[in-house]
């Protein structure tokens, strides 16, 4: 069992000297120890992408992070990439660097660093390049010629890392244990020898008590390196989804009935977000205002929790009981959550109100579920977010929908039956009563979006 924290940073083995915080961000080990003062510290909340730094995967894949959110202890095993370690030939700037430079795409060169770890991603990746820079802030340039380099860039074709052997693991320091287990048996025994100790998926939540809040967690269970819950599988009925897998290596299983899904996932934070946050984070946390839990509930998902003591099964439905509490017990963990696909004649909607289109907390999300048949709603299930103590189906609302007619008159009963199913509290987001009108609003919409699919409808954000 290792004592040291070991990984790769910039293609070199690091072993750190026992006793080094496990909980140090890596953002505050980069800057400090470290002395690589490329990665910046803008927000600590990873909002600002100013920390942005790239995880290599020994199949090739780069996922940017923020490493003002990622605790040392969570880096065990991994390689990790930052702006230093980027060269071109004989030394010279990387392509990736030369390019943004050209493209006349920095200014004052403080968020420069980390848009470049994220072009260097996104160049291997690929996908929209409005969406690799929603958690890059820039306020100098405006985005035109950022956007206009990346969409110019290619692949460097750099070969990947040959990863550290990284076994179960326990790093100390004054008043701090950081268990990281490489097996399902060790962590369901760490588990139960240590039941108040923090339970670590992607860290983007409990990551902010050591970056924001500079706390030092006294007890913590990492399970970023425990293979089942890092697994995903899948059949007709739906998919099997480990608890710590992260959200961007859970978007491509997103397919069929469920591209709703993975296109409120990619609202859900930035690339950086989605590198480390977890369906079983979000469940964990049970934050009436979790992107995911909607969704989970209109499919009527499940769990799988463990223990020492066993298995068991437990739908989501279930298992949310109040504001941030959950029917999970101090010894157990969330093994995998099954996730239904929508059946034939089912038609699944997503949706989320916030100030902002990428990378914002939602003041009202909904998830809706409908199956229709011969032009009549046959049956419903309706789920928000942000309109109480913990995300939740809308009964009435349900009930008020089944069986009739897929015309306007059903959805405008809905929405007038919702207001007995939900009592929104007002904070700075939005106040109770627009909170419930907003609700209102999307089940009127939702009749659009099922009758008339062709019908484009309009981004909203507040």
């Amino acid at each position: 069992m290792s004592d040291r924290i070991g990984f790769l940073l910039n293609g070199a083995p690091v072993s750190l000297p026992a006793g080094t915080s496990p909980t140090m961000t890596l953002l505050d080990w980069l800057r400090g120890p470290a002395g690589l003062t490329g990665t910046k510290e803008g927000c600590a909340e990873g909002d600002c992408g100013a920390c942005t730094v790239v995880l290599e995967a020994a199949d090739g894949g780069r996922a940017p992070i923020n490493a003002c959110l990622a605790m040392l202890g969570q880096m065990h095993g991994r390689a990790i990439r930052t702006v230093e370690g980027l060269r071109g030939e004989e030394g010279g700037p990387h392509p990736v660097q030369r390019r943004l430079a050209e493209a006349d795409a920095t200014q004052c060169g403080f968020c420069t660093p980390g848009i470049v770890m994220a072009a260097w991603a996104q160049a291997r990746e690929g996908g929209d390049p409005h969406e690799a820079l929603a958690g890059n802030l820039c306020r100098c340039t405006g985005y035109r010629p950022i956007l206009d380099a990346l969409a110019a860039m290619q692949d460097d074709r750099a070969p990947p890392p040959v990863l550290p052997v990284a076994g179960t693991a326990c790093f100390t320091a004054e008043g701090q244990v950081f268990h990281h287990p490489a097996s399902l048996a060790e962590l369901l025994r760490l588990r139960a020898a240590h039941p108040a100790a923090l339970l670590l998926a992607g860290g983007t939540d409990l990551g902010l008590l050591a970056s924001e809040h500079r706390q030092r967690p006294a007890a913590v269970i990492a399970l970023d390196a425990v293979p089942e819950l890092q697994a995903c599988t899948g059949d007709a009925a739906g998919l099997s989804i480990g608890a710590a897998l992260p959200y961007g290596r859970l978007l491509p299983w997103l397919d069929g009935g469920l591209a709703p899904f993975a296109a409120l996932l990619r609202r859900l934070g930035s690339r950086q977000i989605r590198s480390l946050g977890t369906l079983g984070g979000n469940l964990g946390t049970a934050s009436p205002i979790g992107d995911a839990l909607p969704v989970l509930l209109a499919l009527g998902a499940g769990l799988r929790i463990a223990s020492a003591r066993g298995e068991r099964a437990c739908a989501v439905e279930e298992f949310l009981t109040g504001y941030r509490r959950t029917t999970l017990a101090p010894d157990e963990v969330i093994l995998a959550i099954r996730l239904p696909r929508p059946a034939a004649g089912e038609i699944l909607v997503c949706e989320k109100l916030s100030k902002r289109h990428d990378q914002d907390i939602a003041a009202v999300s909904g998830a809706f579920l409908l199956r229709v048949e011969a032009g009549r709603v046959a049956a419903a299930r309706l789920a928000f977010g942000g309109m109480g103590p913990m995300a939740a189906r809308a009964r009435a609302a349900e009930a008020a929908l089944t069986g009739a007619p897929l015309a306007r008159p059903a959805f405008e009963a809905a929405a007038a039956a919702l207001a007995q199913d939900v009592a929104p509290l007002s904070d700075w987001r939005g106040s109770a009563a627009y909170r419930l009108a907003a609700a209102q609003g999307l089940l009127r919409r939702l009749h659009w979006r099922i009758a008339r699919p062709d019908l484009p409808l309009e981004v909203h954000a507040l």
